[in-house]
């Protein structure tokens, strides 16, 4: 039998901390989406969603990310109509839908109807929130007539970016959300499958957040 000479065996890596773990902020609940793209021209990334159990970040699940077709922008520079998707940590106010709430759901889930709004006119007081009907101070060429997207907001949870209080021309109406065709205009999405998967896990009580990001630079979504 050949001899084993000390120090021969390649070291074994050091195993790779869970993402939250790197993060310098990961909001104060128990839960957390990340959603990290490659660089901040990028479209596409990956989304995944943590749970914090005896004090460490476990993957519960992940799926292919769409991105705004202008790649990634700081959250509190962005601009509206840029297409750009804002980094940064946010909450995730409610759901909601064309279609039924996904069996489990148990985060707050509202229904789409023919009169559900998301106000995007910057000289309303509806400015960035969800309105029905349409106020008469929110021109309908301002604002998103959420029906009128049944594929991608089949299933949806709201992004909590520039929700809290608005700042005008900053952006509105940044969810995430199903795939449509390609890039989005802002948001973040995901197949569908994935989507439902994520409502069904997400619970209010454990205060879920969403971190966007890129794997480096200033964007960096360790810096949140």
């Amino acid at each position: 039998m050949p001899a084993v000479v000390a120090g021969t065996a390649a070291a074994a890596p050091w195993p790779q901390p869970p993402l939250p773990d790197l993060m310098a902020d990961t909001g104060p609940g128990t839960q957390l989406i990340t959603a990290v793209a490659a660089a901040p021209d990028a479209t596409t990334g990956t989304l995944s969603w943590w749970d914090r159990r005896d004090g460490r970040w476990i993957l519960a699940g992940s799926a292919a990310a769409r991105f705004g077709a202008g790649g990634l922008a700081e959250g509190d520079i962005r601009v509206q109509n840029t297409s750009t998707t804002p980094a940064g940590l946010y909450d995730l106010p409610f759901g909601f839908g064309t279609e039924r709430a996904p069996a489990g759901t148990t985060t707050r889930y509202r229904p789409v109807t023919d009169d559900s709004w998301w106000c995007q006119d910057n000289a309303s007081d509806s400015y960035n929130r969800w309105v029905e009907p349409l106020p008469e101070d929110c021109a309908p060429g301002e604002s998103e007539h959420l029906a009128d997207y049944a594929e991608q907001y089949a299933h949806a949870l709201v992004i909590g970016f520039n929700y809290r209080h608005p700042v005008r021309e900053r952006g509105a109406g940044i969810f995430l959300h199903v795939n449509g065709r390609g890039a989005t205009a802002g948001c973040v999405s995901v197949p569908a499958g994935a989507m439902r998967r994520v409502l069904a896990w997400a619970d209010p009580d454990r205060r879920p957040h969403i971190a966007i990001g890129t794997e480096a630079g200033a964007t960096a979504i360790t810096r949140y």
